[in-house]
């Protein structure tokens, strides 16, 4: 029947054929599945790390561990601390490699005292326009990632502020990027996506890892092309 099908039918009408296929299967309704973007962005809002928000889709935190495994970063640099969760995750993993400490960026301090008191994370609260790069001079692997605002002007900005302390073969980071799925990048300014296209067009020492990108699917991550690896 598959043979018949491609013989006499476009490919758009066996997709079609299949869809209306499985739809018509009998499925007890305890068993459908049913999800996107937009289940997983309300989900994630409430992802905690030992019982602190952390607030960041799944399949990146599986992306996460694999890059800091791989690269084994003396310094991560994380812009948006927020409450703590993602630096404390970052921290738990580099006490596994017994290697790394993490430079936390926000403009207040909402972390409770696990975070603040674990030893490879240092806060920094005057926010990522103010932070010193000569902070990172001591560091030769670093690894950066990017969660403020989310508006264009700010992430283009910080783009190119911090890209310059990203050791070859580590990564920039740039996160949510799935706002332009999500119909929210007007109210950003276009987003990361537009400070992602803008900052590449200028720096050929970035491009975009698609192995982390489509792990799980054509962009199947919150960081939508925001997987930027240092390649010289």
């Amino acid at each position: 029947m598959k043979e018949i099908l491609k013989i006499f039918l476009p490919n758009s009408l066996i997709k079609l054929y299949h869809s209306a296929k499985k739809r018509l299967r009998f499925v007890p309704e305890d068993e459908l599945v049913n999800f996107d973007s937009k289940t997983i962005s309300a989900g994630h809002y409430n992802v905690t790390y030992r019982g602190i928000p952390a607030i960041r889709c799944p399949f990146d935190y599986v992306i996460y561990q694999m890059i800091i495994s791989k690269i084994k970063p003396d310094l991560v640099i994380e812009i948006g601390t927020n409450y703590g969760g993602g630096a404390l995750y970052l921290a738990d993993l580099m006490n596994t490699l017994g290697h790394g400490a993490i430079h936390t960026i926000d403009i207040e301090k909402k972390t409770g005292e696990i975070v603040a008191k674990h030893p490879r994370i240092k806060l920094f609260t005057n926010g990522w326009e103010n932070y010193n790069i000569n902070e990172a001079k001591e560091f030769s692997k670093i690894l950066i990632i990017e969660d403020a605002s989310h508006m264009y002007e700010d992430t283009l900005s910080a783009l190119r502020k911090f890209s310059p302390l990203v050791s070859i073969d580590s990564y920039f980071i740039v996160e949510d990027g799935i706002i332009n799925e999500l119909d929210k990048e007007k109210g950003f300014h276009g987003g990361p996506l537009r400070a992602i296209r803008e900052f590449l067009a200028e720096n050929k020492n970035f491009k975009v890892d698609r192995a982390y990108c489509d792990m799980f699917g054509k962009n199947a991550t919150f960081n939508v092309n925001g997987y930027l690896k240092r390649i010289k």
